[in-house]
């Protein structure tokens, strides 16, 4: 019995170790694998942006009245000088009838003034020869001369309340001038605020409206201080105004993410790091001659930046351990962890530094099911394959 039992359990052993021989190897995975490229690439820098027209005025009352006619419309185009708003003018008018009466009850005054110095002079120039001949007391002449200076006072009084008549003429005609409001600049209406019946003044709270010169537009972007310090490191020129010139024509993508079809050119910039937001404010001009663009309007920078000759590889085929970036190099079917160093990562590459030649070839995606020394069955594929797969 324990010799049958002995032959049936070695009968099994070779039955196992003949299945062992004929079983098929295991069969290596796919993965895509790509040569490492080289090429320019261009990235860009992106900042929020505030859309202004170069020239925005505030349209505001000189003085306080009721709006009595709107003659424009919102988004409209205008001249400077063009009127836009006439205001109640009655209360004016009123005091402009007074005050012309006022000039002519001066006048009268003035004339009655004159006659009566006349008066006196005559007076003064009969009693001179008397008085030098002792004919009479020189008491009159002082009396004469007194009453001389008294018209003479009245005259002066008489023309001084003339000027005050005309000079109060002339405010009421100034008023009534400041009733109708005119466009300060040539530019387009923005939002009317206040429109017939409104009581308006110097010291309302809005402006009745905005005119805007919007044949040229102003973005206004800012940079926190660590991007300003790169921009300063990384932009030829040993002043601001060099830097500025170097710096490449910029891009405006819209709020509907479409690119404004007019380059714009940073023109300026504050250099000085605002205390509450901690940013430097850059400013960037586009032409609007189409008037697509409008005051108020919000979109994004874009500051080109170029990386000529740079290795590209796929931004999926990196990974990292510990802090440090990675790709598996495939070397006779095998692959090998190698340290690389990114410069930056845009639409779905990275732009390495180090750690990798043009040629190299580098498992493109899946290497997160890999390990270092897996056998693997590469599968050639293009760079832009994998990029556009990815989008």
């Amino acid at each position: 019995m324990r010799n049958i039992l002995y032959l049936f359990l070695m009968s099994l052993f070779f039955i196992g170790c003949n299945q062992e021989e004929q079983a098929p190897p295991r069969q290596l995975q796919p993965y895509p694998v790509i040569a490492v490229e080289q090429t320019d690439v261009t990235a860009y820098q992106e900042y929020p942006a505030k859309l202004q027209g170069i020239n925005n005025n505030e349209v505001r009352a000189k003085i306080p009245g009721y709006i009595t006619q709107v003659l424009v419309d919102e988004g409209e185009k205008v001249n400077k000088g063009q009127i836009l708003f006439r205001l109640e003018t009655n209360t004016l008018n009123e005091s402009a009838t007074a005050a012309r009466a006022g000039i002519s009850a001066s006048k009268a005054n003035i004339e009655a003034a004159k006659a009566r110095v006349n008066a006196a002079k005559v007076e003064v120039d009969r009693l001179k020869p008397l008085v030098e001949r002792n004919i009479i007391s020189s008491v009159q002449l002082e009396t004469a001369n007194a009453n001389l200076m008294s018209a003479q006072s009245q005259l002066a009084q008489a023309e001084a309340a003339r000027s005050q008549a005309s000079a109060a003429f002339n405010e009421v005609q100034a008023n009534i001038g400041y009733s109708v409001i005119r466009s300060p600049i040539s530019g387009v209406v923005g939002k009317i605020n206040q429109r017939e019946g409104s009581l308006v003044g110097p010291t309302s709270q809005l402006p009745i409206t905005t005119v805007s010169q919007t044949n040229e537009i102003y973005a206004y972007f800012s940079m926190n201080e660590s991007q300003y310090f790169d921009f300063l490191d990384n932009t030829e020129g040993s002043t601001n105004e060099e830097k500025l010139a170097n710096i490449p024509e910029v891009e405006l993508i819209l709020a509907n993410g479409q690119k404004y079809p007019q380059p714009g050119k940073i023109e300026a910039v504050t250099g000085q790091i605002d205390p509450n937001a901690g940013t430097v404010q850059f400013r960037a001009s586009f032409d609007n001659s189409n008037r697509i663009l409008s005051n108020g309007n919000s979109g994004t920078i874009r500051i080109p930046e170029s990386y000529p000759n740079t290795l590209v590889i796929p931004e999926q085929s990196t990974f990292e351990q510990q802090g440090i970036v990675y790709v598996y190099g495939v070397e006779n079917d095998t692959v090998r962890n190698r340290k690389i160093e990114v410069i930056l990562r845009i639409d779905n590459m990275a732009l390495v530094s180090s750690g990798l030649e043009k040629g190299d070839s580098i498992v493109a995606a899946g290497v997160g099911t890999l390990r270092n020394g897996t056998a693997i069955t590469p599968q050639p594929t293009k760079l832009d394959s994998i990029i556009s797969r990815t989008n």
